[in-house]
């Protein structure tokens, strides 16, 4: 295969090596899979690969089944723990007995038995279907980012696509050489005709929303991708997420690809975000997706269809832009969907300040987008339960701190088995079953599209016992600042 500005991938590969992920890096050129054959021409006569020729069973009834399997689980529960229940209600009352039981086993366990069953569900369509591949915007908003963005573009450039790519860079007020480093770049491309690069200079930060905003006013396509500066797409990722949208369901508006981490190997902080994307986040966006209502298109790597980010009015200025604008989008009745093949490798915070910081503006965004588009729990939707279930997240992470992780210790090392019950015990199998599932059915995608999952067992035991420790504590102070109205900055 032959890169676009002359070179072979060969003779790229120790600068591209040296930039992809670290922690989930490709095989070497000499296996199989390493690389892909270009994309065939376009076959209009071809149908949709979601209209595929196997047993279609209808979305409708793999959310009843999945509603099934949930209840079953939490009637099981309820009778092998009612003695359990029965004795905190004895020390505490039955109300707060039940916020407990609720809080600490039946919830987490209901949400766990959901997801299981839409894996089993889950039957991703090929799209494989070949397409006339149209023009595309790509939005990347910058705000001193010296250290990243030549590598972002860079990236950028190496993407097959047979289509004109225009690439706008909003430097959004930047105080160190980031706007030097995006022109310095821009001779690098004269091999490059495909792709168009501008520069757009604002004159003093306000914000990534308002960024994305001032750019989608300059974009030239029906189709609009945004790209964090600090992210790096992997081999034809811009023409999987592109297919996926094409080929979805005529009333999809966009589609979210696939994030995962690409510094894991700095630290242990890092490491486990590694499995928080590749298990966590990136698997829930897939049960998600299957409801047809992905909830955060991630502004790192998505694609949205330019009238409707128009119709919307843009990215709200917000903590969290990026779900806030999902829901506008689903609100109106469009679909969301999430493209499982279409990779991009982002810098995690790798110290404790920097990832306390960027959990607590996610889950102030989710309050966001709770008080702006409190109709999302009104209509029955497909995706209505991981709606309800959103809505649940202070609540779970309050109880966890301040009732579950007591519980634990108290049972560690006072044998006080209060809150450790039968239901609590009964849904840590429950979890591990989720990760092992998640982890082969990414395993399968990964082995699919030439990635290979790099050994992290010391990340993943901490992940299964004890991440919702790291995580709970700046997504409440997340919650609680946006209660009471602090001071928003991006």
């Amino acid at each position: 295969m032959v890169a676009d500005n002359g070179k072979s991938e060969e003779e790229l590969r120790p600068a591209f090596r040296s930039n992809r992920n670290p922690a989930i890096d490709a095989p070497a050129a000499s296996a199989p899979v390493a690389e892909e054959a270009p994309f065939p021409a376009a076959s209009p006569a071809a149908p949709p690969a979601w209209q595929a020729s196997r047993r279609y069973i209808p979305v409708t009834e793999k959310l009843a089944i999945a509603l099934g399997v949930t209840v079953l689980w939490l009637g099981i529960s309820l009778w092998l723990g009612w003695p359990w229940f029965a004795e905190l209600a004895q020390a505490f009352g039955w109300p707060a007995a039940g916020l407990i039981v609720f809080g600490v086993a039946l919830i987490p366990g209901m949400a766990n038995a959901f997801i299981i069953a839409g894996l089993m569900l889950d039957r991703r369509p090929d799209f494989s279907t070949p397409v006339q591949l149209p023009p595309v915007t790509i939005l990347v908003a910058a705000y001193n980012e010296e250290d990243a963005i030549r590598e972002t573009l860079e990236a950028l450039a190496r993407q097959r696509y047979e289509a004109e790519i225009e690439v706008l860079v909003i430097d959004d007020g930047s105080t160190d050489r980031t706007r030097e480093i995006v022109r310095g770049f821009m001779p690098d491309l004269v091999n490059t005709p495909r792709l168009r690069l501008e520069l757009i200079e604002m004159p003093r930060n306000g914000g990534k929303a308002r960024a994305l905003t001032h750019g989608l006013q300059s974009a030239s396509h029906d189709y609009v991708i945004t790209i964090d500066a600090d992210t790096m797409l992997f081999r034809d990722a811009i023409i999987r997420l592109v297919t996926n949208q094409m080929l979805s369901p005529p009333n999809t508006a966009a589609t979210a690809g696939t994030v995962l981490v690409r510094n894991s190997r700095r630290n242990l902080l890092t490491r486990l975000q590694e499995w928080d994307y590749f298990l966590g986040i990136a698997v829930v966006k897939r049960v998600q997706s299957l409801l047809q209502g992905t909830l955060v298109a991630q502004g790192a790597f998505s694609i949205y269809r330019t009238e409707v980010l128009r119709e919307v009015g843009g990215w709200p200025e917000t903590v969290g832009e990026d779900i806030v604008l999902t829901w506008a989008i689903l609100e109106r009745g469009y679909r969301v969907g999430y493209a499982e093949n279409a990779f991009a490798f982002t810098n995690v915070p790798d110290s404790m300040t920097s990832y306390f910081n960027q959990r607590k503006r996610w889950s102030r965004g989710l309050i966001e987008a709770f008080k702006r588009h409190p109709g999302m729990l009104k209509p029955a939707r497909l995706n209505t339960p991981f709606v309800w279930y959103n809505l649940m997240f202070p609540f779970l992470d309050t109880v966890y701190l301040f009732v579950f992780l007591p519980g634990v210790l108290a049972a560690l090392f006072l044998q006080n088995y209060a809150v450790a019950g039968l239901m609590t015990i009964a849904v840590l199998p429950l979890a591990l079953l989720v990760n092992l599932l998640m982890y082969f059915k990414q395993l399968a995608i990964f082995r699919r599209y030439g990635l290979v999952v790099r050994r992290n067992i010391l990340g993943a035991i901490v992940f299964t016992l004890a991440y919702q420790a790291v995580l709970s504590p700046p997504s409440l102070a997340g919650y609680v600042a946006e209660v009471l109205g602090t001071r928003k900055r991006w």
